[in-house]
């Protein structure tokens, strides 16, 4: 029998997470008031006139005019007829047609565009003739066959015949600019959208305008591709010593095959190998075809494609995707108009990978594991919806029958609770059992909603965090204090209007690239600050021409607080006026939970300065999760779990009499408790345990779990080890809602038609055979009780208020570990992209001159860094940081840092030279040392960072403080090294 509780349907006044208001209309100060055609129009003041004409319905042909980049007149196509005011005040014809993308509108001017000027006509019809002399005839086999704005033009805006009778000028094609991009010389029309996209909005110059005259071209900073004789040796030598290998014909068949990764990455037009995060976008913006994806290259016609909009699901960024399939296979991904957002930019990630949602080991059907009368474990087998739900819900009837009261509970309540799962009216005496929930950051609200209610009113527990990462109780507390149920309080409007921005913890190419860009606008436009508390300058911050303020792993909270006027160090005082500038902003990363006091000390720094602050989680679905309830003290929209008003008002929507009001346990603490057999089961959602601090813990702790359930897309490690797996829908398969780090709401709908289930189904069906009704049936169900919850308006958790750890001391040979995940790196979501893949920067080991010295590298040579559990070996690339650290890529390619090495920031690895280092990881290397609370603001801040003397061939002992250890004694701009 299903018991249906009942529920209230008095909605709250404000949303669970409100949508953002609109803009504000936007008052010029002042206007000009021209004609187009005969038609009057007033603009403000400085608006070019094919954006008047844009306004007015009145089209103009063009190739290289882009809104959001600057403009250049460089293809001509839109070329009107402008009458305009002498200085005697009257009119007269400029002598020749004007370049409408360059030419601003000014008071009593009249422009005649091709509609009604004869002489405007003409002369676009002869600059369409002059594209079209060499432009090759691949319309029937070229990608950008019809969506193509120079096959659209050529038939409105040029002649019918061709006067062309010479033989077109052929390049070889295409040129693998990297394993992603392809160049295709003879289509180009040398609007420089490309170029003018890699310099203005992402920084990186990986093309340019080569040659002159009749043979200019775009090309990569290589003198092979342009047909130059090829340098001696066996490559070119790039700023830093690195060599790049030669780019043979062979190398670049290789580089497009679809078995890649494989082939080099080219020299980009510093000299440097290729690396960007964003090359995508100038596929999307070329208007001719010249630049097209390997992945999608010959694959599709666009008139094939049906078109869908969506939400990227790899970052908090939310930006505004296409959705382009065929008979239910995705196809491609373009970025979307959204001013407020992502603009029209897409990080490649967001653009490329997306091949994971139908990768070969996509689960299709439930699966039972079972059971041998010795306790060992069978395969999983396939079994129907009907039976893996009843298998589930009895292996968690147990678990919760033979769960102890705990403090804080109702008496009686999880008495009654496994009475009604179990259908037996039997005390509950054993003292270990329960379930805990483990949903992972990437669901969408609806989604984590349904975790965070099915904890509580189907497994009456708060054991439910949805952090499947390096956390904290001090984050958990800030994430209750200045996160949950504060939406839209810091936006993309408001860093772009921010004159400085503060990143700690955070590193917005790698970790938010949608934010990067939008910072690096301002930069350009407007000269904003950036500043950033990290180890080194990376290749992100010097194009935001951003300031660095030194930390070593563990001391940014040293830092955050030594930022205060009157400082000693001239940098963190600097830091400080700029920060009580009014809009100046501090943008905090989940790594920030790594460091002790660093969330307090980034509150405090907010609280002293007067700038606001905002967290920016890496996953798609924290922030939504966090707004939902889904950690171990929060109920929806920001309610604390001890409050028992906010109980109250989450029981009557919920139509429950009570909900448990101890606050639960974390991840970290939830996968201990299945280690030590404190655990009955566990529900686990899609939580990678490489992405955990220790992933062979995690897989112990899961594997020791009595009973384990899995909701995962595709087969996992997680599931290797569950009982019962019971498949859900990737993001392409389902409608919900992602949340940004904002916490703006950016619901999309269903792609593709698929029998698969959200997570929201799967657990209210899960509930179902448990016995209770849990209301999730149907996405209108989940947004009418989100609507009905609301917003909170009642009392917050308090703000958390550690100190900073005390230095720690660094022996011999060893090091202070830093590490983040970069952009592109050897996660899950990127499977099945081998293209992209080939385009992810070279995972290499940094580290300062005295460092690399004490372990006896030279810049180039390989580095083994380990720890007891293992060892990495990887490039040393000397790099402006501080001594004592060394700084690896979480999880590039060929370096899983956590899993091979069980270490995270912060902890201390082994150094050594890979040939003294042997073929085992060093002994001696220790986890995490013990550290004791200390004094903030910068009484303990030391100038050069080590007790000891660092000289080369020495091994340099010391300890770490906070700002400027080591060769760093103050702030650095710009550097930082490029990526390699």
């Amino acid at each position: 029998m299903t018991l249906t509780p009942e529920r209230t349907t008095v909605a709250s006044g404000t949303p669970l997470v409100p949508a953002a208001p609109p803009a504000p209309p936007v008052v010029p100060e002042k206007t000009v008031t021209f004609q187009i055609d005969g038609v009057e129009t007033t603009v403000p003041k400085g608006t070019l006139v094919i954006r008047a004409a844009e306004r007015l319905g009145i089209q103009i042909p063009r190739f290289c005019d882009h809104p959001l980049l600057a403009p250049a007149g460089a293809c001509r196509q839109c070329l009107v007829e402008v009458w305009a005011p002498g200085r005697d005040g009257n009119l007269a014809k400029m002598p020749k047609p004007q370049a409408s993308c360059t030419l601003e509108a000014t008071d009593g001017m009249q422009v005649r565009t091709q509609h009604t000027s004869p002489e405007a006509d003409k002369a676009q019809h002869g600059v369409m003739e002059l594209l079209l002399v060499n432009h090759p005839l691949d319309c029937p086999v070229c990608d950008k066959g019809g969506e193509c704005p120079l096959q659209n033009q050529a038939m409105s805006n040029g002649r019918a015949t061709s006067r062309f009778v010479d033989v077109k000028r052929t390049f070889p094609k295409p040129i693998a600019i990297s394993t992603q991009i392809l160049l295709d010389r003879e289509r180009c029309v040398l609007c420089q959208r490309c170029t003018r996209f890699s310099e203005e909005i992402a920084g990186d110059v990986f093309i340019d305008l080569q040659m002159r005259g009749a043979r200019q071209q775009i090309g990569t900073f290589d003198t092979r591709v342009l047909d130059f004789a090829p340098d001696p040796g066996t490559g070119d030598v790039v700023p830093g010593g690195e060599a790049v290998p030669s780019t043979t014909e062979a190398d670049a068949q290789a580089v497009v095959s679809p078995d890649g990764p494989v082939g080099v990455s080219l020299p980009d037009a510093s000299g440097r190998p290729f690396s960007s995060y964003f090359s995508g976008n100038t596929v999307q913006i070329c208007p001719v075809g010249a630049l097209t994806s390997a992945a999608y290259r010959f694959r599709s016609r666009p008139f094939d494609l049906v078109s869908t909009p969506g939400i990227a699901e790899h970052d908090s960024s939310g930006s505004a995707i296409r959705v382009d399939h065929r008979r239910g296979v995705v196809l491609r991904r373009l970025a979307a108009e959204d001013p407020t957002v992502n603009q029209e930019w897409l990080t490649d990630k967001d653009r490329f990978a997306f091949r994971w949602q139908a990768a070969p080991d996509r689960l299709t059907v439930p699966m039972v594991r079972t059971r041998h009368a010795d306790g060992t474990r069978g395969p999983l087998e396939p079994v129907s919806w009907t039976e893996a739900l009843d298998v589930a819900a009895e292996g968690l009837s147990a678990a919760l029958a033979a769960v102890e009261e705990p403090e804080g509970v109702e008496p009686g309540l999880l008495h009654r609770v496994a009475s009604r799962l179990t259908g037996r009216d039997e005390p509950v005496a054993r003292p270990t059992g329960g379930v805990g929930l483990l949903p992972g950051g990437r669901l969408t609200l609806e989604d984590a909603y349904a975790w965070a209610k099915t904890a509580r009113v189907v497994l009456g527990t708060n054991d439910v965090d949805l952090r499947a990462r390096p956390h904290s109780a001090e984050e958990a507390a800030f994430l209750a204090h200045a996160v949950a149920g504060r939406t839209l309080e810091v936006t993309y409007a408001d860093v772009a209007a921010a004159p400085v921005v503060l990143l700690a913890g955070l590193e917005a190419e790698d970790e938010g690239g949608i934010l990067f860009l939008r910072l690096r606008e301002q930069v350009t436009k407007r000269r904003a600050r950036v500043l950033s508390v990290a180890p080194w300058a990376s290749r992100g911050l010097q194009r935001l021409d951003g300031t660095l303020l030194p930390a070593a792993p563990g001391t940014e909270a040293e830092v955050l607080d030594g930022i205060a006027a009157g400082a000693r160090h001239e940098g963190l005082a600097e830091a400080a006026e700029l920060l009580a500038q009014p809009g100046a902003v501090v943008l905090v990363g989940e790594r920030l939970a790594g460091v002790r006091g660093g969330l307090s000390a980034a509150l405090r720094l907010a609280a002293r300065t007067g700038a606001r602050l905002a967290w920016v989680p890496r996953r798609a679905g924290e922030r939504g999760g966090v707004e939902a309830g889904a950690l171990p003290g929060l109920l929806p929209g920001g309610r604390v779990v001890t409050d028992a008003g906010a109980r109250v008002d989450v029981a009557a929507a919920w139509g429950v009499p009570t909900l448990p009001s101890t606050p639960g346990r974390s991840t970290g603490e939830i996968l201990a408790a299945a280690a030590a057999g404190q655990l009955g089961a566990l529900l686990v959602g899609g939580v990678d345990p490489g992405d955990l601090p220790d992933p062979a813990a995690a897989l112990e702790a899961l594997a020791a779990v009595p009973f384990l359930v899995s909701l995962e897309v595709r087969a996992s490690a997680v599931t290797e080890l569950a009982d019962v797996v019971l498949p859900v829908a990737p993001p392409v398969e389902k409608a919900g809602t992602f949340v940004t780090w904002e916490g703006r709401p950016r619901p999309f709908p269903q792609a593709l038609v698929s029998t698969a289930l959200p997570d929201h189904r799967v657990l209210h069906a899960l509930a179902d055979a448990m016995g209770v009704d849990l209301g999730l049936r149907s996405l209108a169900d989940v947004h009418a009780e989100l609507d009905v919850l609301g917003g909170w308006d009642g009392g917050r958790a308090s703000a958390p208020d550690e100190r900073p750890a005390e230095p720690v001391t660094v022996p011999a040979g060893h090091a202070l570990l830093a590490t983040w995940h970069g952009l592109l790196d050897a996660g899950r979501l990127q499977d099945g992209d081998v293209h992209l893949a080939g385009t992810a920067p070279r995972p290499v080991a940094r580290l300062s001159a005295a460092t690399a010295a004490a372990a006896g590298v030279a810049d180039g040579e390989p580095l083994t860094v380990s720890t007891a559990a293992g060892s990495l070996t990887l490039p040393a690339v000397v790099t402006a940081m501080p001594d004592h650290v060394v700084w690896l890529p979480t999880n590039a390619p060929g370096c899983p840092v956590r899993a091979a090495l069980r270490a995270d920031a912060g902890d201390l690895v082994a150094l050594a030279a890979a040939s003294a280092a042997g073929a085992g990881p060093s002994a001696g290397a220790a986890a995490r040392p013990a550290v004791t609370g200390r004094v903030g603001g910068d009484a303990g801040l030391v100038d050069g960072g080590a007790d000891g003397t660092s000289t080369a061939g020495t091994a340099p002992t010391g300890r770490t403080s906070g700002y400027a250890t080591g060769s760093t004694s103050g702030p650095v701009t710009g550097t930082g090294e490029e990526r390699a």
